[in-house]
């Protein structure tokens, strides 16, 4: 091995160890557990499929789970994502104070999976809180947005949308690389701003809006923050995620077992979906140099 490659992997190694330690080992030995019944105390014992079994025959809480897992994430991706996208689009134009409002735009991206901020959520929804002064005093009954399990997912499904600025940046960054004569050709030939965003706009960042509904959507897979610290999961188990579940079973029950099962249940689900994305992006993604009919 040349001197070169040996200095190459040396700047390298410190990655290469983190995604084998913090990674891979762990990734292996997750699904290695999967099929044991583990708790921590004692050494794993082999149990085979009988916790995928246990998952998809006896485990009400697992169904209903997923349920709520799926509603959140098939509600909260299209609204953030077209949030974003109507956000970056307004932030397009040259506007006064227009760095100070991009930048105020995407604070709560920073500061929305915080601790401090899901606990304020929280206040901001309580039965005194902000909102339901705020309805109150426009003459409005307040609204018990933790008791009732409809109410209780919308206000975590709020909290996603609103952390929505990472997206919205990437937004406005595809948004600035659109060619300006594109759009100076079409209002010669007519085209109102409605036509131009629709036929021009949109197509042109099908790219980056694929690339925002991966990443949003395996995000929003992933959320554990926001309803373990607004609402424990309830009531009803109403926004009781799926993370949530697997964290109770491993670090609550101790069936570290068990919860590995879940996990890669909900990572062959992320799977499933990311890759039939792709496949329909054949369809609608359109990239610069594409010959389509």
């Amino acid at each position: 091995m040349t001197r070169k490659r040996m200095l190459g992997l040396g700047y390298l190694s410190p990655y290469i160890i983190g995604l084998l330690v913090f990674t891979m080992i762990p990734f292996g030995a997750s699904l290695y557990l999967s099929f044991t019944d583990y708790n921590l105390m004692s050494a794993p014992r082999w149990t085979g499929l009988e916790n995928y079994i246990d998952l998809f025959t006896k485990d009400r809480t697992f169904r209903r789970s997923l349920t709520v897992t799926l509603i959140y994430v098939f509600t909260t991706v299209p609204l953030k994502l077209a949030f974003a996208l109507f956000i970056a689009y307004i932030l397009n134009y040259k506007l006064k104070f227009i760095n100070f409002f991009r930048t105020a735009f995407y604070v709560p991206s920073i500061l929305g999976g915080s601790i401090a901020i899901a606990v304020l959520w929280r206040y901001i929804f309580a039965s005194e809180g902000l909102v339901n002064m705020l309805l109150t005093g426009l003459g409005f009954e307040a609204v018990n947005w933790f008791g009732d399990p409809q109410n209780a997912l919308f206000t975590i499904t709020l909290l996603r949308c609103w952390q929505f600025g990472s997206a919205m940046v990437i937004f406005l960054a595809a948004l600035q690389s659109i060619d300006k004569s594109l759009y100076e050709a079409a209002e010669i030939d007519g085209a109102s701003k409605a036509h131009c965003f629709i036929f021009i706009t949109i197509p042109l960042i099908t790219p980056v809006i694929f690339f925002n509904l991966i990443m949003q959507m395996v995000q929003a897979f992933q959320e554990f923050n926001g309803p373990y610290i607004i609402t424990q999961g309830g009531p009803l188990k109403s926004t009781y995620l799926l993370p949530m579940y697997i964290y109770d079973e491993a670090f609550r029950r101790f069936d570290m077992g068990y919860a590995s099962a879940i996990a890669w249940v909900l990572f062959v689900i992320i799977m499933v979906l990311t890759l039939a994305a792709f496949w329909s992006s054949k369809k609608w993604v359109y990239y610069a140099g594409d010959k389509r009919s």
